[in-house]
């Protein structure tokens, strides 16, 4: 069935609603649920769009179907889904949810590796026993099961806590995500030192077809160019500051002696006009007052401060930044490119 509307799935509970909601408010657009239907929205910014509230697996498939023209959720479900031909993944890092999908074995176990797995299993299939794998996730597991030629695999499907399974003797082994590890080591479980299936975090995701309309595209582009400015905000602080000089140039040149004033282009400095009083009192008669403003990592700021102070930078303000919008970010780019 034809739609006219424009649908975006977010997860339905627990702590990746509460990130993607977070998220999308400090990315300005800010989700209202209905009064009288829990599981439908609004958002502020985005008033053609209708969200609707699923589970992280099942907003893959609307996606994949075109019942939702976007859905926000993990990569993981994206990949174990293998709907590569019906799904674009326009974001695959938007900076929360970030687990692992890992193999993890008893601790009692000497297999340290991939490697040591692999001549345990081809051990067991000598003796004509399979190595048991539970996991919710077959697809991925068993592919990288079989680039690492681990063999006579037995993929054991299951939901909920799979930790439990190798204790009661269900399971040999599990393929579960992670975030810290220590529900393995509540568990007794541990993970191979190059185990790793899958990084992952929560990701942006298109219906192919549905991004083929015009006004989709649009809220596409919206969405990846407000992802992307506060993604890249986040990594930095917009610092203020006075400063004497004989002019501009004198001013940009002490800057430029030190190594973490360079901004992202450059500081921007213009003259700042004080009353007469504070003139004839603070400034020498060959000095000016400038003011500068320059962005900063996050990391560098303790160096900055003390760097501007070596240069004679005085009033030294930092602020948060919202947003830093690129010219045109590469992810745009590839999205405009892919569809026109």
């Amino acid at each position: 069935m034809l739609r006219s509307d424009i649908r975006l799935a977010l997860p339905s509970k627990g702590r990746l609603q509460a990130a993607t909601l977070n998220f999308l408010s400090q990315c300005g657009f800010d989700v209202k649920q209905s009064a009288t239907r829990g599981y439908v929205g609004t958002i502020n910014n985005l008033p053609n769009v209708t969200v609707i509230l699923q589970r992280p697996r099942d907003i893959v498939t609307s996606v994949a179907n075109g019942g939702v023209d976007f859905g926000i959720t993990g990569l993981d479900v994206v990949q174990e889904a293998g709907v590569g031909q019906q799904v674009h993944v326009l974001h695959d890092a938007l900076g929360f949810g970030k687990c692992r999908v890992v193999i993890a074995v008893p601790e009692q176990w000497p297999t340290k590796t991939v490697q040591d797995l692999r001549h345990l299993a081809t051990q067991w299939a000598a003796e004509g026993r399979p190595l048991r794998v539970a996991t919710v996730y077959p697809e991925l597991t068993r592919a990288f099961l079989h680039q690492h030629e681990v063999p006579n695999v037995h993929i054991v499907e299951a939901e909920g806590s799979l930790e439990v399974l190798p204790e009661i003797n269900a399971a040999d082994l599990i393929a579960d995500i992670v975030e810290t590890g220590s529900t393995l080591q509540q568990n007794r479980l541990r993970m191979l030192e190059d185990g790793t299936i899958l990084q992952t975090q929560s990701s942006l995701i298109a219906n192919c077809e549905s991004i083929q309309r015009p006004e989709v595209l649009q809220v596409a582009v919206t969405l990846l160019e407000y992802f992307e400015a506060h993604l890249r905000a986040e990594k930095f602080l917009m610092v203020i500051a006075n400063m004497r000089g004989v002019n501009a140039e004198d001013v940009a040149h002490k800057m430029h002696t030190q190594t973490d004033l360079g901004g992202l282009q450059g500081p921007t400095i213009a003259p700042i006009y004080p009353n007469e009083v504070t003139r004839i009192k603070n400034t020498a008669a060959h000095d000016h007052w400038f003011g500068i403003t320059l962005m900063v990592k996050r990391s560098e700021l303790t160096g900055a401060i003390d760097q501007l102070r070596a240069v004679g930078g005085s009033g030294v303000i930092v602020t948060p930044v919202s947003y830093v919008f690129e010219e045109q970010p590469d992810r745009v780019a590839a999205l405009k490119s892919l569809v026109c």
